[in-house]
């Protein structure tokens, strides 16, 4: 017998199963490979795309980019969510949507399996991982116990506790009678004592404030109705909370383009290498960026150019970037203002601005906002969509090759990471509807004791404001080594694994777990976000998602370990 237990039915353990279902025919004939999926959730849709909720909101991508199915040479393509459905490949799916497809996908993926692969799905938790003579032994909730030959834990971000100024909010709160909710996933959050028409602040202004905006608004009977331009409008219920919203950018994310690209993305990094030093990082990135987006704004837009892509592929490539050489370059060959990449706009959008009042602000944000909608809808803008090609291409560099930078990290999210277009044009509709107000950036949120709330500053802006409920709509810190989970804690009690900036330790590019004294294990795997070089998500931009390609890859590995082996009894 040889057996593989893949911790985590949802999309990240769906993909790396039907890869090993892709792979296994090539493995020696005449052997079978038993694989237990384990996962209290429903299998395909795991914790995260649960079908069982009153109201979903609407998934980031379209449907046409989320699909489980890789598209690796000789692999069989499956459906993506927008042919699943039926629907144009821009779509805006409901979450609920995907979780059914999700499904549906892992129940494909049992169908198709090869003879040679048979699939045992557990509906528990995996709360125990050890070994005996290499044998890996996994004890399940349900009191079972799977024995096999390689173990990967697939599954998704393990919960973590409050720590630091979280734990100080959730004192407080205690004391004076407050509602605090702490960073995680929102969908699961208690937002019953969040009261209408009171002010709540809210950390964070990605895709979970979208996720929040929807269950405080949507969800307590708002609707959107369509204004003269095609454009939502919000029509409150009366319920809703006032939403008072800060980050350190101070600004929503950027939606995702809601085109496709007409050529194919950049190549590999040019700039950014394996010997690219910490002291030279930002200067490669930055000049992967300007590279991937240029290319584009010259070849598929020359009329808003003055110079040849040659002569200005030239001097990027030798000049410092931010230099007084490459501003003149730019100011010379990129007439439009609009044209000109301006990566410390993207990093810091409000730094140096400041105005009289929250509703000063709340006029420019709205324009930002419409900006924004405005030009990832237009392809003319396509460079756009280039450069975050270019950012995701750094990003995989550096998952593997060079120490990850905070800075990078937070240009990342805001640029690449956003909402759809479907939602971005909804929290510009409840902005405009006074539901959310924009606080600014580098918001200041301290305890006030004397007026038993929690009150909030920003440098953009005079002025401060005073709520009694707080809210963290950003995912908590990465913290592997603080998780609740009870196979990752005994794990980490045991030694048998480490972590590093917060993810949870593994030796690239095979993906083995990395013990506590730095030996690699090579029966143990890990795969997903919240791993060392992990990139989540099952869509891309355009094309296949990283983490398809990461299943495959590491398909291959863990059934050629399996293949060197067979388990002859459970101990």
């Amino acid at each position: 017998m040889t057996a593989v237990v893949v911790i985590g039915a949802g999309p990240t353990g769906t993909c790396l199963l039907e890869r090993i279902c892709g792979n296994a025919p090539r493995s020696p004939q005449g052997r079978v490979l038993d694989v237990h999926v384990v996962d209290p959730h429903p299998p395909g849709a795991g914790r995260s795309w649960r079908i069982d909720r009153s109201v979903a909101p609407r998934a980031d991508s379209a449907a046409g980019d989320l699909t489980v199915f890789t598209d690796v040479a000789g692999a069989v393509p499956g459906p993506s969510l927008a042919d699943w459905l039926g629907r144009e490949p821009g779509y805006s799916a409901s979450r609920i949507e995907v979780g059914r497809y999700l499904g549906d996908a892992f129940e494909r993926v049992v169908r198709g399996a090869p003879a040679s692969v048979r699939i045992h799905a557990h509906r528990a938790t995996a709360v125990g991982l050890t070994e005996s003579a290499g044998t890996q032994r996994v004890a399940l909730s349900t009191g079972e116990h799977l024995v096999a030959h390689a173990v990967v834990l697939a599954h998704g971000r393990p919960d973590v506790p409050p720590a630091g100024a979280e734990t100080a909010d959730v004192v407080f709160a205690a004391r004076h009678g407050l509602v605090y909710l702490p960073g995680g996933r929102t969908a699961e959050l208690d937002l019953e004592g969040v009261r209408a028409g009171e002010p709540v602040l809210v950390r964070g202004t990605g895709r979970a404030l979208c996720d929040l905006a929807a269950l405080l608004t949507v969800g307590r009977g708002g609707r959107f109705a369509e204004g003269r331009q095609g454009e939502p409008v919000y029509l409150p219920s009366g319920a809703e909370p006032l939403l008072y919203v800060g980050s350190r950018r101070g600004v929503p994310h950027h939606a995702r383009p809601g085109y496709r690209a007409a050529g194919p993305p950049p190549g590999p990094p040019r700039f950014l290498t394996a010997a690219t030093s910490a002291g030279e990082l930002r200067q490669a990135v930055a000049k992967e960026l300007a590279y991937a987006y240029y290319h584009e704004l010259f070849v598929r837009h020359p009329a808003r150019t003055r110079t040849s892509w040659d002569a200005f592929e030239a001097t990027l490539t030798r000049a410092e970037w931010g230099g007084k050489e490459i501003r003149a370059l730019i100011t010379k060959s990129v007439p439009r203002f609009a044209d000109r990449l301006r990566l410390d706009r993207l990093e810091r959008p409000l730094h140096g601005m400041r105005f009289g009042d929250l509703a000063g602000l709340q006029r420019w944000m709205h324009g930002h906002l419409g900006t924004d909608l405005a030009r990832r809808a237009d392809p003319a803008f396509s460079a756009d969509l280039m450069m975050i090609h270019g950012l995701l291409a750094a990003r995989a560099v550096l998952a593997t090759e060079v120490a990850a930078d905070p800075w990078f990290q937070g240009l990342l999210g805001p640029v690449a990471d956003g909402p759809s277009l479907a939602r971005q044009a909804e929290l510009r509709a409840l902005a405009q509807a006074g539901v959310v107000t924009f606080l600014g950036a580098e918001p200041r949120v301290v305890p006030d004791e004397a007026a038993g709330a929690w009150r909030a500053t920003s440098p953009t802006v005079p002025g401060s404001t005073t709520a009694r409920t707080l809210i963290e709509a950003r995912g908590p810190a990465p913290g592997a080594g603080r998780s609740t989970d009870p196979l990752i804690a005994g794990l980490f009690a045991q030694g048998a694994c480490r972590e590093v900036s917060g993810l949870l330790e593994v030796c690239l590019p095979d993906r083995r777990l990395v013990t506590r004294t730095g030996a690699v294990h090579d029966r143990r795997f890990a795969l997903g976000s919240w791993t060392v070089g992990g990139l989540a998500g099952f869509d891309g931009p355009g094309g296949a998602a990283p983490l398809l390609r990461e299943a495959d890859a590491l398909a291959r590995t863990v059934l050629a370990q399996a293949a060197g082996s067979r388990l002859h009894a459970a101990a």
